[in-house]
């Protein structure tokens, strides 16, 4: 009697403690919830996000898509920062539309070189860009291993970032796959200085969107979803 009470008290520890540990399984969480102005985001300045952004863009989502601020020019930056993290959404932009997404960016100066920029860009917006300026490049730093951006549709990029790894998934197939401690190219900023190389950039800071596109067409955003990893 004691042996079979026993066994039965260990099973019950096993569940519970199985429990516990699902639990405690990280999930993916919604980004934008409710329509209207995103809570929880800061809006600032496309090239240095110490300061608000000119022209007081208000970034909305309405029927789930987040719609960038018009005038061009802005970040939305989450208020909370992120380290090890999986990202999923949809992007949508026109033609001649320009959008990034900020990993772990700091607070100050440009997510693109200060952070990192997963670039979003229709080739129309800047017909003489480097490959590593389109979609699918880490800004002026790393090209995609292959372009498969559909222009004017919705694209899904799913993102990996594990310590220094890096993974992107664009539209199923995987454009970028790197270990970023062995990244030390030299890039350069708008102004012509050299930005820090992507080895030395924070392993931990906000995520965010970008607009700046030409036209009538903002950068559109869905299905944007987060798992925290650390």
């Amino acid at each position: 009697m004691k042996s079979k009470r026993a066994f039965l008290l260990l099973d019950l520890l096993f569940v519970v403690a199985a429990c516990r540990l699902g639990a405690a399984e990280p999930q993916f969480v919604s980004l934008f919830t409710e329509d209207g102005v995103p809570k929880g985001w800061l809006v600032r300045a496309w090239d240095d996000v110490r300061n608000p952004a000119q022209g007081n863009p208000v970034w909305k989502v309405e029927h789930g898509v987040l719609h960038g601020g018009e005038p061009r020019g802005s970040w939305l930056l989450s208020e909370k920062e992120y380290g090890d993290f999986e990202l999923e959404f949809e992007f949508k932009l026109g033609e001649t539309g320009n959008s990034g997404c900020a990993l772990r960016a700091p607070l100050y100066g440009d997510p693109a070189f200060d952070g990192m920029e997963l670039q979003m860009a229709d080739f129309r917006y800047n017909t003489s860009a480097k490959d590593s300026e389109l979609t699918g490049g880490i800004y002026r730093a790393i090209a995609p291993t292959k372009q498969v951006y559909k222009p004017t549709e919705w694209n899904k990029y799913h993102v990996l970032l594990q310590g220094s790894h890096l993974k992107v998934v664009l539209n199923g197939q995987t454009i970028q796959d790197l270990n970023l401690d062995e990244q030390n190219q030299t890039v350069k900023r708008h102004n012509g200085s050299d930005a820090p190389p992507v080895k030395d950039r924070p392993r931990k800071g906000h995520i965010g969107f970008q607009e700046l596109s030409r036209g009538d067409t903002h950068a559109q955003i869905r299905n944007a979803r987060i798992k925290a990893l650390d």
